[in-house]
């Protein structure tokens, strides 16, 4: 996964929960332009902010090793 899949999967998941960028930024401690960078696929987005963002939407991130990069 990169940055703008992972900003496609926050914007989908705030959109399915009726929510607009304001309303996310509130409630995860951020400004609306962190959640417009962060939805766009900025690379330099704070990941402990983005980390914040998953858990208010009540996303829990799994990662794992992938084989290729070994």
């Amino acid at each position: 996964m990169n940055a703008k899949q992972l900003g496609e999967l926050i914007k989908r998941c705030r959109k399915g929960l009726g929510m607009n960028q304001a309303d996310l930024a509130l409630v995860s401690g951020t400004g609306v332009r962190f959640i417009s960078d962060v939805e766009n696929g900025k690379e330099t987005c704070e990941i402990g902010k983005a980390l914040k963002v998953l858990e208010n939407l009540g996303m829990d991130p799994v990662f794992k090793i992938s084989d290729q990069k070994r």
